[in-house]
């Protein structure tokens, strides 16, 4: 019970230390987990059922060696297959989930899915919109409670393709309200897309989750979800005045 109260999960949505999700992708994830902690529970309560009742049934109670149910071929196929069960159960869901994370749009277009591209160097981030031809978003290192951390935005309700390049080292592109992370790999030719659909309107905190050097902890960013007319606002001011910040 202390371990189930130290969690602070929430009554009306139970979320087992994960962020609110802001994007259809990160309800996937969240689904997953829960299912994942439902299963290890059940797991969990057939184990410390069966240990409580060998304590209780099958205590010493003389000095006579009780009846021994080694070599016995059905009780040993039942803990032998069981366990692989419920692996290929977790196993599925797993594959499933994740096939659905890293689906691509075939053809993306304008208005149907936004394509940004991001580039991480050391020790900061760039953004711009190769479909609108738009000037980078170049960040600099900040503090966490800087005013000025490079912010880039995308609209609500549409599919958004992230791009991910990096011009040095290994970083980690991170928006903890995605539930989603992905390392940025130098040179990597493919397996660097990925495209969530935002739910919910916002501002929210993005990091390197890589250490990366000596301003790792400095490579912040934020960014906006935004309702499409405000980022059509977005992209018009940017292209006029050469920058969204």
């Amino acid at each position: 019970m202390l371990a189930l109260a130290a969690t602070a999960c929430s009554k009306e949505n139970p979320r087992l230390g994960l962020p609110t999700p802001v994007t259809e992708q990160g309800k996937r994830v969240l689904t997953l987990w829960q299912g994942s902690w439902v299963a290890a529970l059940a797991v969990g309560a057939l184990v410390w059922g069966l240990i409580i009742w060998a304590v209780i049934f099958h205590r010493k109670r003389s000095d006579q060696l009780p009846p021994q149910v080694r070599y016995n071929l059905p009780i040993e196929m039942l803990y032998t297959v069981v366990p692989f069960i419920v692996i290929a159960v977790l196993f599925y869901f797993t594959a499933r989930d994740e096939t659905y994370l890293e689906k691509l749009s075939s053809n993306p277009q304008p208005g149907q899915v936004t394509i940004v591209n991001v580039t991480a160097f050391q020790w900061s981030w760039q953004f711009d919109y190769p479909q609108y031809h738009t000037k980078p978003i170049v960040g600099v290192p900040v503090s966490p409670d800087a005013s000025n951390k490079p912010t880039f935005e995308i609209p609500v309700g549409q599919r958004v393709r992230f791009h991910l390049m990096s011009n040095d080292v290994i970083h980690s592109f991170w928006v903890p309200a995605f539930i989603f992370k992905r390392d940025i790999i130098p040179g990597a030719k493919s397996g660097q897309d990925f495209e969530v659909t935002p739910t919910k309107t916002g501002t929210y905190q993005g990091r390197c989750a890589e250490l990366c050097g000596v301003d790792h902890s400095r490579m912040l960013f934020q960014v906006k979800i935004v309702t499409p007319a405000e980022f059509q606002q977005f992209i018009s001011s940017h292209k006029a005045s050469g920058s969204a910040q």
